[in-house]
């Protein structure tokens, strides 16, 4: 039902309901079935009573999705993201990658999954990079974030010497990641990295120390698990610039698609966190590699 009200609100359309006329003589006495002109009259009270319900929350902010990195703090300087829902303006040029909305991606096949764009394959000219020595912190700043159970994944990916970067090869990997870090409470808890994000409303990492130096994507990725058999993925990139001495790059088994770095199927993102009874949890897509240092 939450999904279906969900998709509904994100169509933007408003729907119309007439509501039906009761003939003089249908049998209202307490005591008789009601009729199916009695029940098909209470069913659009209730749908009526539902979307205009739904109205009032949505005019009065009570729900406006769910969440999207907004700015970023790395090596203690702080730097705007891109202002997905302001609309009145043109966008000043940022680090990060625009945004299609707060709402989330449900299939990890989705191309939307990458960075939240619909199309990545042709980032703004103007997108800046912000530098960063490898050793330092990266922060991911959030405006809101509405949920508590699922896992934190924080991605990277070398550019190389292009003008362009957009993540289409088979390189992403991770920098970090946390899910259920205490497992006595189950999995229905808040004990998830997604909790200190509701919490604290932003993420560090830190860049590993021995990372090759070079142009990088960052991606922040928060997974979602709240809704019963209907994972939610929520991702956002920005571009740095990696300063070092390092040589580290991960190797092949580390390394992957985005989308496309797990299935559909991954037991970490199909796992009912209301009837399984896990005390533990794996993040899909991997371990980060050990070979980083921090």
């Amino acid at each position: 039902m939450e999904e279906a009200m969900w998709m509904r609100l994100g169509t933007g359309k408003e729907y119309k309901m007439q509501k039906s006329r009761i003939s003089p003589e249908t049998n209202l006495h307490p005591s008789s079935e009601p009729s199916t002109a009695i029940r098909h009259f209470i069913d659009i009270k209730m749908m009526l009573s539902t979307s205009i319900l739904l109205s009032f929350l949505l005019a009065s902010g009570l729900v406006a999705g769910h969440g999207a990195v907004t700015s970023y703090i790395i090596g203690g300087k702080t730097y705007p993201g891109y202002d997905g829902l302001n609309t009145t303006t043109n966008p000043a040029p940022t680090i990060q990658f625009p945004w299609a909305n707060y709402y989330p991606t449900l299939s990890i096949d989705d191309i939307k999954i990458r960075c939240n764009t619909g199309s990545p394959s042709a980032p703004p000219p103007e997108l800046l990079s912000a530098p960063v020595r490898a050793g330092d912190n990266i922060t991911a700043v959030w405006k809101q974030w509405t949920h508590q159970q699922g896992p934190v994944m924080v991605w990277m990916y070398p550019c190389g010497g292009g003008d362009s970067c957009t993540g289409d090869a088979k390189a992403w990997f991770k920098i970090d990641q946390m899910g259920l870090f205490r497992g006595d409470e189950g999995l229905n808890s808040n004990n998830w990295g997604t909790a200190l994000v509701n919490k604290n409303l932003e993420w560090s990492s830190v860049i590993p120390r021995n990372l090759a130096p070079g142009r990088y994507l960052v991606r922040h990725e928060l997974l979602s698990l709240h809704q019963k058999k209907v994972s939610q993925f929520y991702a956002e990139c920005a571009q740095l610039e990696v300063a070092g001495d390092g040589d580290a790059v991960p190797p092949a088994e580390f390394l992957y698609p985005i989308p496309g770095y797990a299935p559909q199927s991954d037991p970490g993102v199909t796992v009912d966190i209301f009837t399984d009874k896990s005390t533990t949890y794996t993040c899909p897509g991997g371990p980060v590699w050990d070979g980083f240092t921090f």
